[in-house]
């Protein structure tokens, strides 16, 4: 089990937002946090601790330069995600991202575009491609959820799904979007079909607060779920020693 960094955008600055509270109108979003430093600084930071896998995430327009400038600080070290398509996914690999993201150009009105996953599987390969499944409770099940988490697809994180799925792409990246941002703990059940669903590695995101539910995602997961933490590290105004998650669970401990 390994930490996985994390840099959201949103309007060109590095953010920690409460996942729920991001639609369209600027105005309805809850942030937790703004840093004064840029993009570049935290992808540098994770370049100096050896940190690799981490994502960096474009909540929007108007992030691209900012993306561009941490791929530039970090290349190969960081996956980017956010708009990502067929027509750009080889442009952000060549602009230093290990892998590109894929939520909203793949999952549209509700449904697999398998069509597009097959193309810019075709153009940018298995291992240069993560599917973000980051999903909502709906009826009891976790549904996936595209544009800014806001809209429900009609799939579930389910086994058959995740096998197929994971067919075409070297990771899952999976936001827990109803506790996200919130540090109000994790949510168990979402890890567990992960750890039982997932036949390739798989990155849990969302809740967690403190080293003992990093150590809960370890049990639940059995190792193979790594875990990425925002707003409850002190690098993004929380209390969690970023020093010491990345003493105990970088790739080199």
């Amino acid at each position: 089990m390994q930490f996985r960094p994390c840099i959201d955008l949103h309007n060109g600055k590095v953010k920690q937002i409460v996942g729920s509270s991001l639609t369209d109108n600027d105005s309805t979003v809850k942030t937790n946090f703004e840093s004064q430093y840029d993009a570049a600084y935290y992808a540098e930071m994770y370049r100096r601790d050896n940190l690799t896998g981490g994502h960096v995430i474009m909540l929007g327009s108007g992030n691209e330069t900012a993306a561009k400038s941490a791929l530039a600080a970090y290349p190969g070290g960081l996956q980017v995600g956010g708009g990502i398509n067929s027509d750009n996914a080889v442009t952000w690999l060549e602009a230093g991202a290990a892998q590109v993201i894929l939520t909203s150009y793949i999952f549209d009105d509700g449904e697999l575009k398998q069509d597009r996953l097959e193309e810019i599987f075709a153009r940018a390969g298995k291992e240069s491609l993560v599917l973000d499944l980051s999903c909502r409770i709906k009826d009891g099940e976790y549904y996936i959820v595209t544009n800014r988490w806001q809209k429900f697809t009609n799939w579930k994180i389910e086994q058959e799904i995740l096998k197929f799925l994971a067919e075409y792409c070297c990771e899952f990246l999976i936001h827990a979007v109803d506790v996200e941002g919130k540090q109000a703990g994790i949510d168990t059940e979402l890890i567990k079909k992960m750890t039982e669903f997932s036949p390739i590695p798989a990155v849990y995101a969302g809740g967690i607060r403190s080293f003992e539910d990093i150590e809960t995602i370890r049990e639940i997961g059995n190792g193979k779920v790594h875990f990425t933490i925002g707003s409850a590290l002190d690098i993004f105004g929380g209390k969690l020693s970023y020093a010491e998650v990345v003493d105990k669970f970088s790739k080199n401990r």
